[in-house]
């Protein structure tokens, strides 16, 4: 992924915090001579070793899984807020841009057993469930239920580089990137509102 190094991230923890938050990720791979991507949630976890490695799961049916055993070499790529700058809200003449927030993610996949497949669905769904008024516990459900696990090829990957880029108008000055902010807050657009809070955190 490009990125100038005015926009590079190389803050761990604030990695790991993006990735948390933002786990819908695409899982990209080659498979027969083409390129796949799958749109699927994505978890970073701690092994017992210490080592972070990604998690998630695809359905059998889903051609991608052959690939995993052709080429390992896969690549997840996480996306946060974003929205479009006009240049309108500077007070100089200038262009119109983006500002967002990604992780690239490159590693080496492996898939895993049944009963690590289980132990990551219940992870899965225990964090996706905290806040349900009344939440859903795989080890609740049905035998007949939980037959359908048998249907994923879940999968760990094995992370070797972490690409990020966080483009908040670093580049502008005081003014202007207050300007910008401002600008974002009264569009009433949830992205470009989320946009307008991580500047406001970037530069106080």
């Amino acid at each position: 992924m490009y990125t100038p190094e005015i926009h590079k991230d190389e803050d761990p923890e604030a990695i790991r915090a993006f990735l948390k938050e933002n786990s819908f990720g695409i899982l990209i791979n080659q498979t027969h001579s083409k390129l796949w991507a799958t749109h699927i949630p994505i978890e970073i976890e701690t092994r017992a070793d210490g080592k972070e490695v990604l998690c998630g799961h695809i359905s059998k049916l889903n051609p991608q899984g052959e690939g995993f055993i052709q080429n390992d070499q896969v690549l997840a790529v996480f996306t946060g807020a974003h929205t479009y700058i006009s240049p309108s809200w500077y007070d100089h003449e200038n262009v119109p841009t983006w500002n967002y927030t990604a992780v690239h993610v490159y590693g080496r996949i492996k898939i895993v057993d049944h009963e690590a497949a289980i132990e990551s669905l219940k992870k899965l769904v225990d964090k996706y469930e905290a806040n349900s008024e009344n939440p859903v516990r795989v080890e609740d459900l049905s035998t007949k239920t939980m037959r359908q696990a048998h249907g994923i090829i879940a999968f760990e990957i094995e992370i070797d580089e972490i690409q990020a880029t966080k483009k908040m108008s670093q580049n502008r000055d005081d003014v202007n990137y207050k300007n910008i902010i401002t600008a974002l807050e009264k569009t009433e657009n949830p992205q470009s509102i989320a946009v307008a809070k991580e500047m406001s955190k970037c530069r106080k």
